[in-house]
């Protein structure tokens, strides 16, 4: 039986939670509402003067085919970064479960990226990739490869996917190899005798029981594919070219900052709220039905 701690009180719960509902609010409850406020105003570039234009802003968004097209850009590469991210993850997870040997040196050098800022992964993979000075680029060339993804916009595409899934396997590792640990190893060695190969345990036994935490992983690297690749971007390709890398979070500040149409800016930013928001309640609607099963 669950046991529930009591408070005589009311002063020291409240102690408790005023650090979290105070850093909330500045950072970003406070933030919410000026978002959603501006969003119904179109102001000048200097902030002197606004107009109320109530959901105007939101209007142009959704007739405007550039931000139709950024949705479009924003679901490709989402996809392409939670794959390309969880499925090396999930068969590096399981090499290591098997492993005798070496297995804390293995484990601790795939952790290693993931301290990797994104900003700074960006860096290092257009060096890397760099059509002047880059090595990867430099053995293309012999091969017969022009690369160029300043131009070609499906190689900026893959570059910023691989850029952004790299420094992700590490995270994604991390869980699939503590949820395969917590699999009963009885389990396993049963189906074994009873003559099943490793494939056949694979697919029929260890993938369900990692269901949960695929799925977890799942909506936290779309989330991660949203917000947290705009240093990626913003360092490889800064949205081009022709903007085929403009995802979503990215057109927020390429209307805000650069082309300073802050009403638009403040109205995609709510719409990405809205994104993330129902995100996140369908995670938590997914978790309470298997924990009520």
């Amino acid at each position: 039986m669950e046991k529930r701690v009591t408070f005589k009180g009311w002063l020291l719960p409240l102690c408790l939670i005023a650090p979290q509902v105070l850093v909330s609010a500045v950072f970003f409850f406070y933030p919410a509402g000026q978002a959603i406020w501006q969003s119904l105003f179109i102001p000048d570039p200097f902030g002197l003067s606004m107009q109320f234009v109530g959901l105007g802003n939101f209007e142009y968004l959704l007739s405007d085919p550039y931000y139709r097209t950024s949705f479009l850009t924003t679901a490709i590469f989402s996809t392409l970064v939670t794959l390309a991210s969880m499925i090396p993850a999930l068969f590096l997870a399981v090499v290591a479960d098997r492993l005798i040997k070496g297995a804390g040196v293995y484990r601790t050098m795939l952790i290693w990226p993931y301290a990797v800022a994104p900003a700074v992964a960006g860096v290092l993979w257009l060096f890397m990739f760099n059509t002047r000075v880059g090595v990867v680029s430099w053995y293309l060339g012999n091969l017969g490869y022009d690369w160029n993804h300043v131009l070609n916009g499906g190689e900026a595409m893959g570059l910023v996917v691989v850029a952004s899934a790299w420094g992700r396997i590490s995270y994604n590792f991390l869980f699939f190899f503590a949820a395969l640990q917590a699999i009963p190893k009885s389990v396993i060695e049963a189906a074994a005798i009873d003559g099943a190969r490793f494939w056949k345990r694979f697919w029929t036994i260890v993938l369900p029981l990692l269901s949960p935490t695929t799925f977890f992983l799942l909506v936290v690297n779309i989330v991660y594919a949203f917000f947290e690749t705009f240093g990626v971007i913003h360092t490889i390709t800064s949205g081009g070219p022709q903007q085929s890398t403009t995802i979503l979070v990215y057109k927020v500040f390429s209307d805000g900052f650069v082309g300073q149409d802050l009403g638009s800016s403040a109205a995609q930013s709510v719409i990405l709220l809205i994104v993330v928001g129902a995100l996140t309640i369908f995670q938590f609607k997914f978790v309470e039905r298997r924990v009520h099963y």
